[in-house]
């Protein structure tokens, strides 16, 4: 408490916590390898919060740190484990920051101690009703100027059930991927999830919460009769590729509704969707693993001449005055620190193999279309991304979608070069690939 909720341009401090948030951890172990999936309650956590987390966990619990998976959930009712230095690749932790290393890494020592024989399974749920591609093209005439006094092709969040909308800019992916797992014909020992949608909020002023995500994870402990389970039962929802997408209906706005009802919903359907799947669960006694990890060397976002110009002259205005000037003067402050990056920007990249499923991962919010893409170019009989994983890049949108701009695409917001998302999948696939190959 006191520390600043980061998510919007103005961070305010907290005041109250509502749910608590976690760093959920599973640990696997194949007899000859073992991984770590840690998932924690973040808006994004800096590249060298994971490096320090890894590097604990190698010599606590003995997991090398190209075996470890650790992303953000991307509430936006957290404190911040970015850090002061977003623009860097390596980086001083603060305090924060070091205490979410060290609970990370006592959160997997802990999964370690409870290791226990396992039987797996795979399974997916479409849920279309609750994503929304919030990227949209608009009538001509319609679209407002941007912060730089530019005008977009499309804009992020227009407003709902306007009759200037006219079609949204991507997809979606409505499939929520999850692997489960249980003692041998009894207990469940966990459900680890993936799924493609941004925060839903609706949190009161002030208070720290862990958003739908949070609340995902506590309903099915009911569901599966896991209440007082000990070791005790551990649900996990990791983010999927959200970068543009919502739960806002922008065609059929729902009605408002009280603070904290729309995630309790949202989660409680996937909870539930979930549950019913695992009825025709098929389990497996067994899944050979293994873990490729890489960081590519990218550009950061180049800012041109005329941009970093009017930052400076945005910047040196007195302010904010008004509601009006604090995103200009936020897009100030971060194109001059932008515009200070050193190449490369690091960008790790990482493929874990579970049996026949393969997980990859981003640094950045990734849009709904590279995880599809991912999804058809991997080889592994079933494959998905999670995003926000070893760091935080900004958005990721892919190179088409920089002609189109609004507020992903914006240098500030975007923080790498726009060919990023290529990269990063073509090294993902290509990792999917050699993993795959290894273990046949």
């Amino acid at each position: 408490l006191g520390a600043d909720i980061v998510g919007g341009f103005q961070p305010f401090p907290a005041t109250h916590v509502h749910d608590e948030l976690h760093a959920r951890c599973l640990v696997l172990d194949d007899g000859k390898t073992k991984i770590a999936l840690v998932v924690c309650d973040l808006l994004g956590l800096h590249r060298a919060v994971s490096v320090e987390a890894r590097r604990l966990i190698a010599e606590t619990a003995g997991i090398p740190p190209t075996h470890v998976l650790i992303s953000a959930t991307h509430t936006h009712s957290a404190a911040s484990a970015l850090g002061a230095k977003r623009y860097a690749s390596e980086a001083p932790l603060d305090d924060y920051q070091q205490f979410v290393a060290r609970r990370i890494a006592d959160g997997v020592r802990r999964a370690v101690n409870t290791l226990r024989p396992a039987q797996l399974a795979f399974g997916t749920v479409d849920a279309p009703e609750h994503v929304f591609n919030r990227r949209w093209f608009l009538r001509e005439g319609k679209m407002p100027l941007n912060p730089f006094g530019k005008i977009d092709k499309v804009k992020m969040n227009p407003s709902a059930g306007s009759s200037d909308l006219i079609e949204p800019a991507g997809p979606t992916d409505p499939t929520l991927s999850f692997i489960a797992l249980r003692e041998p014909g009894g207990r469940m020992i966990s459900v680890f999830s993936a799924y493609s949608l941004h925060y839903v909020g609706g949190v009161a002023d002030g208070h720290v919460s862990a958003d739908y995500y949070g609340t995902y994870c506590e309903a099915p402990k009911k569901l599966v009769n896991a209440l007082d389970n000990d070791p005790p039962f551990v649900a996990i929802m990791a983010n999927g590729t959200s970068g543009d997408v919502n739960n806002i209906n922008f065609t059929n706005p729902r009605p408002s509704k009280p603070r904290y009802a729309q995630m309790r919903y949202v989660a409680e359907d996937l909870a539930g969707k979930v549950n019913a799947a695992l009825a025709d669960a098929v389990w497996r006694d067994g899944a050979d693993l293994a873990a490729e990890y890489r960081e590519l060397e990218l550009d950061w976002r180049g800012v041109d001449p005329e941009l970093l110009a009017w930052a400076k002259e945005t910047a040196a205005k007195a302010g904010p005055s008004s509601a009006k000037d604090v995103i200009p003067q936020s897009y100030a402050g971060r194109i001059q620190r932008l515009a200070q990056a050193a190449n490369p920007a690091l960008a790790p990249v990482q493929v874990f193999k579970i049996g026949d499923v393969c997980i990859g991962t981003s640094p950045c919010e990734t849009f709904a279309e590279t995880g599809l893409e991912f999804k058809k170019r991997s080889p592994a009989k079933h494959s998905f991304l999670v995003e926000l994983s070893h760091g935080y890049l900004g958005y990721l949108p892919t190179p088409r979608h920089f002609a189109l701009g609004g507020y992903e695409t914006w240098p500030g917001t975007n923080l790498l070069e726009p060919q990023a998302a290529v990269k990063i999948l073509d090294a993902l696939v290509e990792m999917a690939t050699h993993i795959s190959s290894q273990s046949k």
